[in-house]
């Protein structure tokens, strides 16, 4: 086998918008998304890549606005090697679709190729790419497995390309389309082909130091940008070398943008300076998406301290929000800011009534929380 080196990427899902993005953040989180791809071209002429494979979810649905598809296009065609694109089940082919329309097709550069039939595609002498795209967004069967019948053990280096979830993988074991690993296996052993490389799973799989990362033959490459909270790194791809028994293959950041979870246990002013200098070391803040899982016990003026913070880092996060139902802080005035409410009187009975109903944890513990917190500030106390 001479050696064949290539990169594996999946899930761009170009166009993508995210519900918790506003304004210049979403243009960002989606502009980035088609630079990313220029990224990958940088690395497959700084590795010696000869070809890319996009394993599936190549855009987010065929409703794309004319500008997302065409500066996709200028993206894809300033990589100067070839870049095979296979049809997934956000984008399947089919009439009407994206894949036929006059922008793709006409703008469309010669290093671009559409992955739009079932079987081998001729890479270069001795080298095949194996297709499985995707002709429903709802297929009734694996949709990989047709692909590799009848290919035959002729010393031809075959790179399966597919999308959908390995059985071992599928959260759902009703659905139709998974993937079954059975004819994969068999394939590999027989020689007939020597890497698969799928795509629909977000999160590089087997993740680097489990076992295979390195020298298996059947990945996932993970999104080249993170999509949601459920990817713990920025966006990945995978260099892979074929050349000798086994396949080696390596993973390359080339994403910008992270989603990140910011859980901590915080019961006063040294756990919240903790967290500041956390939130302060998370860097480029506009490209970090944030949600937080507090729990604890704050007095009123630590409560009001935490708002400020938070109010604050919001400006400079692309996005921070709370993820309320695994939030568990409480806000209990302490001896000092019952006694710091000079008006007495009724405000002071007002007081006692507020963080009755907050430490009672009802439907409205949250109001009360917050009514506290400006009670505290309207009479004298301070968000230090």
């Amino acid at each position: 086998m001479g050696t064949v080196r290539f990169l594996h990427t999946s899930d761009w899902q170009l166009g993508m918008t995210r519900h918790y993005l506003a304004g210049e953040a979403q243009a960002r989180f989606t502009g980035d998304r088609v630079e990313t791809i220029r990224r990958i071209g940088e690395l497959a002429a700084s590795t010696g890549a000869e070809f890319v494979v996009v394993a599936g979810d190549v855009f987010e649905h065929h409703n794309l606005g004319r500008q997302d598809v065409l500066r996709a296009l200028e993206a894809m065609g300033s990589i100067q090697v070839p870049v095979y694109l296979l049809p997934g089940n956000h984008d399947p082919l089919g009439p009407g679709t994206l894949w036929e329309s006059p922008d793709f097709v006409g703008r469309r550069q010669h290093n671009v190729i559409l992955l739009d039939d079932v079987g081998p595609w001729p890479v270069r002498e001795g080298v095949e790419i194996v297709a499985a795209p995707w002709r429903t967004k709802h297929p009734d069967s694996d949709p990989v497995a047709p692909a590799l019948q009848g290919l035959p053990a002729d010393g031809t280096v075959r790179i399966v390309v597919g999308h959908g979830m390995l059985a071992e993988l599928q959260p759902d074991r009703a659905a139709l389309e998974t993937v079954h690993r059975g004819p994969l296996d068999a394939a590999l052993a027989a020689g007939t082909v020597h890497y698969v490389a799928l795509g629909d799973r977000h999160i590089q799989w087997p993740a680097d130091g489990e076992p295979g990362h390195d020298h298996g033959a059947i990945h996932y490459s993970g999104a080249h940008e993170t999509t949601g909270f459920r990817e713990p790194d920025r966006g990945r791809v995978l260099e892979v070398v074929l050349a000798d028994d086994l396949p080696t293959v390596t993973s390359h950041e080339v994403g910008r943008w992270l989603h990140h979870i910011v859980q901590a246990d915080l019961d006063g002013a040294a756990d919240i300076d903790a967290l500041e200098a956390r939130l302060a070391a998370l860097e480029p803040k506009e490209r970090i998406i944030l949600k937080t899982r507090f729990a604890g016990t704050l007095s009123v003026s630590d409560a009001s301290r935490l708002d400020a913070l938070l109010d604050a880092q919001r400006e400079v996060f692309a996005a921070l929000d709370s993820w309320e139902r695994h939030t568990d802080l409480a806000v209990v005035p302490d001896e000092a800011e019952f006694s710091a409410l000079a008006a007495g009187g009724y405000v002071l009975e007002s007081a006692h009534e507020l963080a009755a109903t907050a430490q009672a944890g009802g439907p409205d513990a949250d109001t009360a929380r917050d009514a506290l917190k400006l009670l505290y500030r309207f009479t004298g106390g301070e968000a230090r």
